[in-house]
């Protein structure tokens, strides 16, 4: 209708409609309000759909929604905002953070995308690919180019509220420096987290530089140990991040870490400008959907 050769009509047509609205009915029908609602219309027909988000989000919420381009992305959006009750403003903040290019969902084909959101939709059950992330955005932290990873893990601890916020809902701290004996030998997690989602023990090891093939042994010995000693019964597998400065992607790819328990991600201290991260999050985005497609040709 405001498209096209006929835009200028399409447009006259609102505006001879909004102050007939106006005068008929009082404020909250301008010619704005009215190109909403033709969005939302336009982007989301299904009236039952319509029926379950006007039970759910606002018509503050829906604004933000219905102009996203992306079908795959919003619905995203729409059941992670229903699932845990975001404010409009989270929701704003969220979607400005790059939300879902930088979970583990994004990389994976369109249809897993659509099936696994259907899915969320149905059971309401969030699997770790909504909530683990790539790069995690650790500027809060306030460091600079040159510190140790005690330095790292210590400025966490001062803003464990903002890390808890980007690790993703459900998040609750354990214990810094885990220790687990072992054959005499004594091993430590660098930080140990609980998820109430996805009902499962979650270790973090920080890591300065690029991932290395030998961070996965140590990981799996954190991993099966908390298994074996501290998972509850009613509970799931634990998971294991590694969050690294840089990625060494053929090994990870060789070591087979996407079909484990172990998520390998980066971090980054200082942000780059806004349109350099998108960048690179839709360059990482379409190489992993790449790699998944020629993995599937060759299976």
């Amino acid at each position: 209708m405001l498209g096209g050769k006929r835009a200028a009509y399409g447009h006259q047509i609102l505006r001879n409609l909004a102050a007939q609205l106006t005068a008929s009915y009082g404020r909250g029908w301008s010619e704005k309000q009215l190109r909403h609602c033709l969005r939302f219309a336009e982007t989301m027909p299904d009236e039952d759909i319509v029926t379950a988000l006007r039970r759910d989000l606002s018509w503050t919420h829906i604004k933000t929604l219905i102009y996203i381009d992306d079908e795959l992305k919003r619905s995203f959006y729409i059941e992670l905002c229903r699932l845990e009750h975001w404010s409009s403003r989270q929701l704003q903040e969220r979607m400005n953070a790059m939300l879902f290019e930088r979970s583990t969902l994004s990389k994976q084909p369109n249809k897993i995308i659509a099936h696994e959101v259907a899915q969320l939709r149905q059971t309401g059950q969030v699997l770790p690919a909504f909530l683990l992330k790539d790069p995690y955005l650790l500027d809060f932290l306030g460091l600079q180019d040159r510190y140790l990873e005690k330095d790292l893990e210590d400025a966490i601890l001062r803003e464990m509220e903002q890390f808890l916020l980007e690790l993703g809902a459900g998040f609750t701290f354990v214990e810094r420096q885990k220790r687990l004996q072992i054959d005499q030998d004594d091993f430590y997690i660098d930080l140990l987290f609980y998820n109430r989602k996805l009902k499962r023990l979650i270790a973090v090891e920080l890591k300065l530089g690029d991932f290395k093939a030998e961070y996965k042994g140590q990981m799996e010995l954190y991993l099966r140990y908390l298994s074996k000693f501290e998972q509850e019964p009613d509970e799931n597998p634990p998971l294991g991040i590694i969050l690294c400065t840089g990625k060494k992607q053929e090994q990870i790819e060789l070591l087979e870490l996407n079909k484990s328990e172990i998520h390998v991600a980066e971090y980054v201290t200082v942000l780059p400008p806004r349109e350099v991260l998108q960048a690179r999050l839709n360059l990482s985005v379409e190489q992993a959907r790449q790699r998944l497609e020629s993995l599937e040709k060759h299976t």
